[in-house]
């Protein structure tokens, strides 16, 4: 089933369709999707790693969870696959697919489905209409990146198991930068825009070409891998960079986030998520950008396209006590484009990786 989750597009796959090997598994994919390949011509991918993604959904043997859900970022230009960050986006498609595909049954009204993320162990619950008894995608939700309006998808985050501060600090200097180390759901680099010398504010193509800052950029997430636990971060996709800036539209700041090469056109919900919570955390580098929210109230993030609303609460901590997060919620949108049977590319056909083109791009796993 191809389907729109948030403001990425992804295939989703029952687990027990795809093979249980994951070498075959992730080859089996790159054909389908089309990669490697800049315009993924051959396959479904949509030439751009947010519309280059895999879910793959089984029931879960967790008695806390319904299903399982496992990302896969398939690269575009690479033929990489890789499950070693999760994604908010495709996560609203979820429960919506379970219920699809019978592995949950539905309620009369709505459905909760809980959903073990298997990239990260964590939990969420995904709430969405399902008025009869079967999933109803239309409804007058409207979130940034995405047109028209459709079904809300309430998703619930409870508190994650590991720190939200992974470097104990809520202040590190990294190659020569302020940043703040986030990870509620996303592990997540908040740094100041106005310290890498641009404004927060630049179009994220601008953003892109800029070489100075992207070398930049690379040092500071390799260093930042290393002391956030993550080890050696040259071929993963985390962490994300998230620059701030002082909002202009009524938020509470203004991002644009690495993912970790491309500039996002807007933001994933996990690294909002991050974003929101970083900003609530006291000393953090948000204090004197953001403008924060009555307590209570959503923390509107700010992006290129718009703009994403995370319901958030965060215990500041004291003295040898880190600050922790109470409670997360997002709400996103998700819609079903097509159910049927996809015919990848013969095995042994990969082709070369196309010259880039004026339209190219590049992949997340870069």
């Amino acid at each position: 089933m191809l389907m729109r989750g948030g403001t990425s597009k992804g295939a989703y796959f029952l687990a027990g369709d795809l093979p249980a090997d994951p070498a075959a598994r992730d080859g089996l994919l790159l054909r389908i999707m089309g990669s490697p390949d800049p315009r993924q011509i051959d396959g479904l991918g949509g030439a751009h790693p947010l519309t280059s993604k895999v879910a793959v959904v089984s029931a879960s043997a967790d008695p806390k969870a319904d299903v399982d859900y496992l990302f896969l970022q398939v690269g575009v230009e690479r033929p990489e696959v890789t499950d070693r960050q999760n994604c908010g986006n495709l996560l609203a498609g979820v429960g919506p697919f379970a219920v699809e595909r019978g592995l949950v049954a539905a309620g009369d009204g709505e459905t909760s489905v809980r959903i073990r993320m298997r990239n990260t162990g964590e939990l969420a619950v995904a709430t969405f209409p399902t008025p009869g008894g079967r999933v109803d995608y239309t409804g007058s939700a409207e979130i940034s990146g995405v047109p028209g309006t459709a079904a809300a998808v309430v998703i619930e985050f409870p508190p994650g198991s590991g720190p939200l501060l992974p470097t104990g600090r809520a202040r590190d200097t990294v190659v020569g930068t302020e940043v703040t180390c986030v990870d509620n759901g996303m592990p997540t680099v908040l740094i100041p825009a106005r310290s890498l010398e641009v404004t927060g504010y630049e179009d994220p193509r601008d953003l892109e070409e800029d070489t100075a800052l992207a070398d930049r950029l690379r040092e500071i997430r390799l260093e930042a891998g290393r002391l956030m636990g993550l080890g050696d971060v040259e071929n993963a996709t985390v962490p994300k960079l998230s620059l701030l800036a002082p909002p202009r539209h009524g938020g509470a700041v203004t991002t644009r986030t690495f993912i970790p090469v491309r500039c996002h056109t807007s933001i994933g919900v996990l690294g909002a998520a991050s974003v929101a919570a970083g900003l609530l955390v006291p000393r953090g580098v948000g204090e004197g950008i953001a403008r924060l929210p009555a307590p209570g109230d959503r923390v509107r993030v700010e992006h290129p396209t718009g703009f994403l609303e995370v319901e958030t609460s965060v215990d500041p901590g004291s003295g040898d006590t880190p600050p922790t997060v109470r409670r997360t919620a997002v709400v996103r949108t998700a819609r079903k484009i097509f159910d049927g049977t996809v015919f990848p590319r013969s095995a042994g056909t990969a082709p070369t990786p196309a010259q880039p083109s004026g339209d190219n791009d590049d992949s997340a796993t870069r």
